[in-house]
């Protein structure tokens, strides 16, 4: 079992910045790959980052590249997401997710941190 949980998330003015945290404990070496995903109400829950736990090797969504940070603390058994130019457009609940293998789902989910960005 891998238990993820966030912190971080906040109110920030449109072009500010936060980082989220995803703390991760129980079978750590397991872990393939570490996801940032968000779900705005009414939407599609969305992948906006992710890293591979042992390489570091980062995947953006096209909506964050250039914006967003993904990056990992592996003697904390912790990732992060560095949010720069925020816009109201990426107020949502954010979610870090872990799988164990390329081919598998995401299957361990943190609890959610709010992010809301006013305009």
């Amino acid at each position: 079992q891998v238990q993820l949980v966030e912190s971080g998330g906040g109110l920030v003015q449109a072009g500010g910045s936060l980082r989220l945290s995803c703390a991760a404990s129980g079978r750590t070496f397991s872990i393939y790959a570490l996801g940032w995903f968000r779900q705005a109400p009414g939407k599609e829950r969305e992948l906006v980052a992710r890293i591979s736990w042992r390489a570091g090797s980062t995947y953006y969504s096209d909506s964050v590249k250039g914006r967003f940070t993904i990056s990992r603390d592996n003697a904390k058994n912790t990732v992060y997401l560095q949010m720069n130019s925020l816009k109201p457009e990426d107020t949502a609940v954010y979610y870090c997710a872990a799988k164990l293998n390329p081919a598998s789902e995401y299957g361990y989910w943190g609890q959610g941190t709010q992010v809301t960005v006013s305009s």
